[in-house]
């Protein structure tokens, strides 16, 4: 692969955009994608470089969660903020990622993304439940590097 825009196509990247829409219809949490070639990085720590890029270490209830993908390390983290890590388990998000490791192990990308974002947004809902005046407080487009 030569590009990282070469991962997805541009429908595949409208589905995960809607599915990233459906999660947060039932959560006050706000999930984002980004998607990069590598990083000579440890990818978690990458993983928080990016979360804080995007800003999103700002929203009101410290609830967001990046999924983020370095396609050709092979390699993604699932980085939850402060206001969800303080409340969840060390293995809250182990689950989420079986499903995605799945999907992956078949070459079934763009479904693992979808699959991990529609997870993440059932788990977020047990502790941030969507509210009346919930604003969709990040974009929901993927971000690339």
């Amino acid at each position: 692969m030569s590009k990282v825009e070469d991962f997805l196509t541009k429908e595949e990247e409208q589905e995960i955009v809607e599915a990233i829409r459906t999660a947060e219809n039932n959560t006050s949490g706000e999930i984002r994608v980004h998607i990069e070639k590598t990083t000579s990085k440890v990818h978690f720590d990458r993983a928080l470089e990016v979360f804080h890029e995007l800003r999103m270490d700002e929203t009101k209830l410290k609830n967001g969660v990046l999924l983020y993908f370095a396609v050709e390390d092979k390699n993604f983290v699932i980085c939850g903020d402060k206001g969800i890590n303080d409340l969840v388990s060390n293995d809250f998000w182990d689950c989420t990622k079986d499903i995605m490791v799945n999907h992956f192990k078949a070459g079934n990308f763009k479904q693992g993304i979808v699959d991990g974002i529609l997870n993440a947004g059932e788990q977020l809902k047990k502790y941030f439940p969507s509210q009346e005046d919930d604003v969709n407080e990040l974009s929901n487009e993927i971000s690339k590097g």
